[in-house]
């Protein structure tokens, strides 16, 4: 979503911490896992986990590092992502590579106990790259310890097989699906080899796994069903589907309105929480009457029977790509003194919606709000889209020629040029053939990172990305000419549609955007008021440009993968292009630590306890969509010194 941002990465450089790290002796903590993609089922991304905190943070050193082995197998990573986020579960860390090999660590010093290599093919054009967010981790209650598959992994690979994996070998449950596999896709005709994938885990509510699906973008508008599909968790036998589309209007011809993004269960109540996709086309809607069913929207299951509880719409009809991309995250939210079990969603529009879990009534009141008109010939636009009244949006939505950004005056022009000959009339300005800008654009507001809940402190953190996309509708007729005179832009047929579309990120000289900073920000929202608490810049153009951070302060930089917060008072984030993961202070969002990483950490780390010793995880390998530099490490951090 960010090709050809970077002029240039930095040289490779030594793995090593930014701080000198003192040999003083730690005080033993208690043992903490994260035993989920989000660190609990509901994705909350908050650790009880205090050993490190605000005084001694800076002293963090590298504890341990672990190879995959995918750059010595497939060579450069080109079209690979390493998004994974480990979790510890039954006394092992389990991660997932680009290629989706399953390794399980020792989680004191990154030995590894076993892998498991699914063997997918390489060189498939995949619509999301190689990519593995994270596996499951599930006990089965009814199977005595020591018994083979009593523990299980579960992952998902890019070409559509759920594996089930036991978790002390790391050989395939025999008796799950066929040798240990289930083909997700079974029965589904795609057009092409890579139209359908798997990048984020399964869930399990008790005996039912479920999992979603990422699909084609922009390519066609008969796409194949974003179907959610749920299996028996022991033996693989299919259990329901639920196809988001199948409750829009009679004559509607799309498809997609998948599930890419990770889900949330909550397992007392049984449901399952999926975030639903836009239908296809993506900057299209013409075929598609009204409001798609329940595309773009939280829809909470039934996990036993996949029916639907409730569901919650966010962005109607879309025509700007502005599918749910994260995991909705489930807590008690205190809003206005009364506590309520709920669901927290971000958007790529980088709006919070807060809704009642029971229900999915808003807890924080949402308005209907009119919003830009005059789509393309055939299309139905929505008069209005819905807006939480608080938070405020994260990130402005607004830009005019005059407030272009550009180094130097020819920067500047450039980008005011740029800016004045496309069409925008606010947030939710449809494409045209003139050109229109996506303000947030379509990598967000919010990514696939999602956001950190404390909900002793009741404090939401999460990162924005800040730039612009230019979209362009293209006769049918003139897509393949487009596409022989650009080949190296994203342009896409929209097949069946009157239109095909070009998508660029707005950029000028060094590859810079031409909106104006902070490109890239960390926010802290109170929940119970609604009111943004802090905000600070994330990132920084080191490795963007190199050289520019010498005069370019405060930039930030956009940013893919999320934060963790932890019981002393920690938020900890990788996600910005200049390969650092970094700590802040919760309370007010002060920088107080970063540690260099051998290649790009666009992925969300994790924290844990082992024997006493706290360490903070995270996946550096770069992301093919962002052009930050691969590789194929894990890096964990750990406080030096004797354990006391």
């Amino acid at each position: 979503m960010i090709r050809n941002v970077l002029l240039a990465i930095a040289a490779t450089l030594a793995l090593a911490a930014c701080s000198n790290p003192t040999t003083r002796p730690v005080a033993r903590a208690p043992d903490v896992g994260w035993a989920f993609y989000g660190g609990d089922a509901g994705g909350q991304r908050f650790s009880s986990a205090a050993q490190i905190t605000p005084a001694n943070v800076r002293d963090l050193a590298v504890a341990w590092t672990y190879s995959t082995g995918e750059m010595a197998r497939h060579g450069p990573l080109k079209r690979a992502s390493f998004e994974d986020t480990p979790t510890l579960a039954g006394g092992r860390v389990y991660i997932c590579s680009q290629f989706d090999a399953v390794s399980a660590l020792d989680p004191a010093t990154g030995k590894p106990l076993w892998s498991f290599d699914p063997k997918v093919a390489p060189n498939v054009l995949y619509p999301n790259d190689y990519a593995c967010r994270g596996v499951t981790y599930w006990r089965d209650p009814g199977v005595a310890d020591n018994v083979r598959c009593s523990e299980r992994v579960y992952v998902g690979t890019v070409d559509r097989r759920l594996i089930a994996l036991d978790a002390a070998t790391g050989a395939p449950c025999a008796g799950f699906g066929q040798a240990g596999t289930v083909d997700v896709g079974a029965g589904v005709v795609l057009e092409r080899n890579g139209q359908m994938q798997i990048t984020s885990p399964p869930v399990i509510v008790k005996d039912t796994l479920i999992v979603g699906s990422s699909l084609d973008d922009n390519q066609r508008v008969r796409e194949v069903s974003g179907a959610v599909r749920a299996y028996d968790v022991r033996t693989g036998a299919p259990k329901w589907s639920f196809d988001p589309l199948a409750s829009q209007a009679p004559g509607n011809v799309s498809g997609a309105a998948n599930a890419w993004a990770p889900m949330s269960v909550d397992v007392t109540r049984g449901l399952v929480f999926v975030p639903t996709t836009n239908p296809s086309p993506d900057f299209f809607g013409g075929l598609r009457k009204g409001p798609d069913g329940q595309a773009n929207s939280v829809v909470a299951l039934d996990a036993a029977t996949g029916r639907v509880a409730w569901s919650f719409q966010t962005t109607h009809h879309d025509v700007w790509d502005y599918d749910i991309p994260a995991q909705p995250t489930l807590g008690d939210v205190a809003y206005g003194g009364r506590v309520t079990p709920a669901v927290i969603q971000a958007t790529k529009q980088g709006l919070i919606f807060t809704l009642a879990r029971d229900t999915g009534a808003p807890v924080i009141p949402v308005d209907e709000r009119p919003v830009p008109q005059g789509g393309a010939p055939g299309e139905a636009l929505s008069p209005t889209q819905p807006f939480p009244r608080l938070p405020k949006p994260l990130g402005p939505a607004t830009i005019r020629p005059e407030d272009a950004f550009g180094v130097g005056p020819m920067g500047r022009d450039g980008c005011r040029k740029k800016i004045a000959a496309a069409r925008f009339d606010g947030m939710y300005t449809p494409p045209s053939t003139q050109g229109s800008i996506v303000y947030p654009f379509t990598g967000g507001g919010v990514n696939w990172g999602g956001l950190a809940f404390d909900e002793r402190r009741q404090v939401v953190y999460v990162n924005t990305s800040n730039a612009l996309h230019l979209v362009t509708l293209i006769p049918a007729d003139q897509v393949a000419a487009a596409r022989r005179a650009e080949p190296n832009v994203e342009i896409s047929p929209q097949k069946g549609a009157p239109f095909g579309m070009r998508r660029q990120v707005m950029q000028g000289l060094f590859g810079l955007p031409c909106n104006p900073p902070p490109w890239g920000q960390l926010h802290a929202i109170d929940m119970r008021t609604g009111q943004v608490l802090w905000e600070v810049p994330l990132g920084t153009t080191r490795d963007l440009a190199p050289g520019s951070q010498l005069f370019l302060r405060h930039t930030g930089t956009p940013n893919f993968g999320g934060p963790i917060a932890t019981g002393s008072g920690l938020v900890f984030i990788g996600a910005a292009m200049d390969d650092y993961l970094r700590a802040f202070d919760a309370a007010n969002g002060k920088e107080l630590w970063r540690g260099r990483l051998p290649a790009g950490g666009q992925a969300t780390p994790m924290t844990y306890v082992w024997k006493g010793r706290q360490y903070v995880v995270i996946a550096a390998g770069g992301h093919a969509k962002s052009g930050t530099k691969r590789g194929d490490t894990v890096v964990a951090y750990a406080l030096p010194g004797p354990l006391s």
